[in-house]
């Protein structure tokens, strides 16, 4: 089981989309995470939302004019997502079972986000290949962008994965690092709980 729905059980949705309408309604920025991937690439670019939950970041890069697809393991985010915007595409599976091709789309994303302490909640044991899927969905020189917390300061559970063993997850499916941010806003990782990674295939 994953630490997601070991911590969220089966109703997590509407409370978590209530919990960012709120923030938006009094001025706070809800779109960190779409600004900072619309910074890597192009309107138009094929992005995979991994751990999409409710569609916050994926229905605003869609707005934006990207070329979405959202993948969760959680029905009832997914629930929250197909209503509010259900012409675009959400899957229900679990990342560490991710494969593009049987669900009909190319392995030809320019970026797959995974935002929202995706990887500190997988079930433990299987870091290594998620990687190794959300990887073999890039497109040569596609970016994976990973943004979560490394300390129980910035995460809802104990800490479980540290930066040095998401990089080595990453170099064995391939991908390289080419930069790390504190924030979703880009600015520098000096050392903190909280690291926005971005590796490129």
């Amino acid at each position: 089981m994953s630490r997601w729905t070991e911590m969220a059980g089966k109703t997590s949705g509407e409370d978590y989309a209530a919990r960012f309408a709120s923030l938006a309604r009094s001025g706070e920025d809800v779109h960190g995470e779409a600004r900072f991937c619309a910074a890597l690439v192009p309107a138009g670019a094929r992005v995979l939302d991994a751990g999409c939950g409710t569609g916050r970041i994926m229905i605003r890069l869609a707005e934006l004019g990207y070329d979405c697809v959202g993948v969760d393991l959680d029905a009832s985010m997914l629930a929250v997502a197909r209503e509010q915007a259900p012409g675009l595409p959400w899957f229900q599976l679990d990342l560490a079972e991710f494969e593009p091709a049987p669900l009909g789309f190319a392995s030809d994303f320019d970026l797959v986000v995974a935002a929202g302490n995706v990887f500190p909640l997988l079930t433990p044991g299987t870091e290594a290949t998620v990687v190794k899927h959300l990887s073999a969905a890039l497109r040569p020189g596609g970016l994976l962008v990973a943004g979560f917390g490394l300390d129980e300061a910035h995460l809802p559970v104990e800490p479980s994965l540290t930066l040095s063993e998401y990089d080595d997850c990453c170099a064995a499916a391939g991908l390289t690092l080419v930069d790390r941010f504190a924030t979703w806003d880009a600015d520098p990782y000096d050392g903190g709980g909280y690291a926005v990674s971005v590796h490129r295939g």
